[in-house]
């Protein structure tokens, strides 16, 4: 009987050996024909792509339009992580005008990327009224995960260059302040368009509330947290074991105490990251659980790109022209133009505010928030916006992916 199953693949061990190799080949590949950082990201999209048609019969990722919920936690949990390692990079939080390019580009560049794509979506790709909001929340923020190339250096290096702070700071907090969008989405894909019957509710509840309660949860959270690892007790300090665990457990605890009080736990997380770095700033354990936590959202960053790419031949079965139109659109001219504009009259030069425009990087958390939203609403056009945003990831890993390297040597100089 054994030797009758000698030889007989299992597909679990087959997807662990490609996963593997992917990751690696992904990381190792580039380098062979640049010294600089290598652009893994399109390479194990695509690599997962190829994995598919190499191996058709093994059972990869779900497709995310019928089963969204693997693909909403997944994706959340890498955010999570994301955001607070973020949060963790900012050495200095002053002085205050070193934060206008960031405001300007959460108050000004979001919004009006948000009514473009909006229009975009409705008038090139016929969604919905409630599918072009999705579509614009989920294609807005600049993301945590796949920006890390254009943010400034780990804790305790220094070297928060303007063009590295501003996509730094806007990765870590847009995130939580597009979520209203979708609420706003899903609002009306529920009840229509009638603005009188949700419009007060909808400020004041999802947009006011919900981000006042993350802002607070996260502030106290980070403070709380570095009381237990720095202060409780001094004598015997749970930073001086340089655990990471119990910190991670912590932004896992003040994410979910904040979902509970219905406020926005994305925000709260990074705002843990930079309260808790305020704290014993320069005790070397800040740097060690930056690096713990980056690791974990490496791990996560690369099974979710795989996957992304598994499902790629099966979502762009249905790819039409308005889909290309309108994914190009939003990453070439819309969120450019948008940060461009927001930054005008900023101390950022010429140079540094075409790279703050240009660098908005899509990615994890696009796939988090439509994965949400799907799971919350019956959404008519879903097969359209998965298609749309899809693509639109993998466009912007491979645009920014394989020049962020020049670019940031550049504006460094």
């Amino acid at each position: 009987m054994a030797e009758d199953t000698f030889f007989q693949f299992s597909d679990y061990h087959v997807i662990l050996a490609v996963v593997g190799a992917i990751v690696i080949l992904s990381r190792w590949f580039p380098r062979l024909v640049s010294s600089r950082e290598p652009a893994a990201a399109p390479l194990m999209i695509l690599f997962g792509a190829l994995a598919v048609v190499l191996f058709p019969d093994v059972p990869f990722p779900p497709d995310p339009r019928i089963a969204p919920k693997l693909w909403e936690v997944v994706a959340e949990i890498t955010v999570i992580v994301a955001l607070f390692g973020t949060g963790m990079r900012v050495d200095s939080i002053g002085p205050f005008k070193k934060w206008i390019p960031t405001g300007r580009l959460l108050i000004v560049a979001m919004p009006l990327t948000i009514l473009a794509i909006s229009f975009l979506g409705s008038a090139l790709a016929g969604l919905t009224a409630a599918g072009a909001v999705i579509l614009a929340a989920v294609l807005a923020p600049t993301d945590p995960v796949l920006a890390a190339d254009v943010q400034i250096a780990p804790p305790q290096e220094g070297e928060e260059h303007p063009v590295r702070f501003a996509l730094t700071t806007e990765a870590a907090l847009n995130d939580g302040l597009a979520f209203p969008f979708v609420y706003l989405g899903l609002v009306i894909a529920a009840q229509g368009l009638s603005v009188s019957d949700w419009g007060l509710k909808w400020l004041l509840q999802d947009v006011a509330y919900r981000i006042g309660v993350g802002t607070l949860m996260g502030w106290a959270g980070g403070w709380l947290l570095g009381q237990i690892l720095f202060n409780l007790p001094k004598s015997t300090r749970v930073a001086d074991t340089g655990s990471g665990v119990i910190a991670i457990a912590g932004v896992f605890l003040c994410y979910g105490s904040t979902e509970l009080v219905e406020g926005y736990g994305f925000i709260a997380v990074a705002v843990m990251g930079l309260s808790l770095r305020r704290i014993e700033s320069d005790h070397r354990y800040h740097r060690h659980l930056h690096d713990f936590s980056e690791s974990i959202e490496h791990a996560l960053t690369a099974t979710l790109l795989i996957a992304l790419g598994a499902v790629m031949p099966t979502l762009m079965v249905d790819l039409a022209w308005n889909h290309v139109i309108v994914a190009g659109i939003a990453l070439v001219l819309v969120r450019p133009l948008a940060g461009w504009l927001s930054l005008t009259r900023t101390t950022l030069s010429p140079q540094d505010r075409g790279v703050v425009a240009i660098y908005g990087v899509r990615g994890i958390g696009s796939i988090y928030y439509l994965a949400y939203a799907a799971g919350h609403a019956d959404l008519t056009d879903l097969s359209d916006l998965w298609i749309i945003t899809a693509l639109t990831i993998f466009a912007s890993t491979i645009l920014h992916g394989f020049t962020v390297g020049w670019a940031m040597e550049k504006i460094d100089r």
